[in-house]
């Protein structure tokens, strides 16, 4: 079957659980029933949507399937981080179980990084496990939460507390679907493609800056030639750690312990999750500098860059004390003590897990005491 053009391929991801494609490009949700079947997918195809991209590309996803022979359902749910939780997936078992679904069936997710937790975890845990699609349509998950088989829910303890590692079987991201996408989800993306720039490519960084106009206007294909590179980055990266139990695949987690931690005491509902990313970035550039590895210039560096991207870098009025027992639920903590991601330079970061409580708490009350 022809599927995609090859200058399409971003990465190819390495796991114990197979290899799989990850596309990025224009125009390719008309392949996605012909990669599918290319990727060695057969049966029937259950394709759960975020109600945002109900008339942006469901169909067009519906459509791409049947053409290459599944018979395809569909569920649309709720956008935003209320829909993953356990009812919700209770929700999604049964409607895979009135349907019949069976364990060589495929699951799609369609919708940004909170439906690709949902249905990829529903899909890790139904029938012990069935395959799975991503197909991402925000830029958060195209760059970040589609890549590397993390599925999870929040609890009311914390974010993505019940959770597998269950890699898709594809990774299809179409840059025309973010044609509709709002001016804040746009920018609550590129606070994760910037953040590996961050941590890992000096030269992707320097894009960002000079670059902006160019790439908040999708305009040209120097977007999808950076998106690639930053879906490049994370493939990279999970290939080598797929479990995240060495010391790289854990340093994609920049800016998320206090982001988290953020979204976790809000509620879930007044930051995006690339918000709270950007803002958790500004307080462990903070906790960087406290601890005598970065320079207060590349903390004014990375917020300039942030704010240009138009993403907030502090949280006024949130509570300290309740951000910074918060940050102690951090799924990547062993025995009660966080693995901080911390900056070393630009483009270059490491883990340490020696940080005092004291840095921590003046790093978030920075974030809550003042005003962009």
């Amino acid at each position: 079957m022809a599927g995609a053009p090859e200058s399409n391929l971003a990465a190819v991801v390495h796991t114990s659980q197979g290899d799989y494609r990850a596309l990025v490009g224009r125009g390719l949700i008309a392949h996605l029933g012909d990669e599918a079947r290319n990727a060695g997918l057969r049966g029937k195809a259950f394709l759960i949507a975020d109600e945002a991209v109900f008339r942006v590309c469901v169909r067009q996803v519906q459509e791409s399937m049947e053409a290459a022979g599944f018979e395809t359902h569909v569920l649309v749910l709720q956008s935003g981080e209320t829909t993953k939780n356990l009812d919700k997936i209770r929700d999604i078992y049964a409607w895979l179980a009135r349907l019949r679904a069976e364990r060589q069936d495929v699951v799609l997710a369609v919708g940004g990084g909170v439906m690709g937790d949902a249905a990829g975890f529903a899909a890790a845990t139904y029938r012990r496990g069935v395959p799975f699609i991503q197909v991402p349509t925000t830029l958060a998950s195209m760059v970040d939460a589609s890549l590397g088989g993390k599925v999870a829910v929040n609890l009311p303890e914390g974010k993505n507390l019940v959770g597998a590692f269950h890699q898709p079987k594809l990774v299809l991201s179409d840059i025309d679907t973010l044609k509709t996408l709002p001016d804040r989800e746009m920018a609550a993306g590129w606070a994760e493609a910037i953040k590996h720039g961050l941590i890992m490519d000096p030269e992707l960084l320097s894009t960002f800056e000079t670059e902006a106009d160019r790439l908040l206007g999708l305009k040209d294909d120097l977007a999808v030639d950076v998106i690639r590179r930053s879906v490049g980055i994370k493939a990279k990266v999970v290939s080598s750690d797929e479990f995240e139990t060495g010391d790289t695949r854990v340093l994609l987690n920049y800016g998320h312990t206090i982001g988290h931690a953020l979204e976790s005491v809000s509620e879930y509902g007044q930051f995006l999750h690339g918000e709270a990313v950007s803002i958790g970035m500004m307080g462990a550039a903070r906790i960087c500098r406290d601890l005598g590895l970065i320079s207060d210039e590349l903390i004014d560096r990375q917020r300039a860059l942030l704010e240009r991207y138009k993403l907030p870098t502090s949280a006024p009025g949130m509570d300290v004390n309740a951000v910074f027992e918060a940050t102690k639920s951090d799924k990547k903590s062993a025995g009660g003590v966080i693995r901080w991601v911390v900056l070393e330079g630009s483009g270059k970061s490491s883990t340490r897990n020696d940080v005092p409580d004291d840095i921590v708490r003046s790093a978030i009350a920075s974030l809550v005491g003042f005003r962009n």
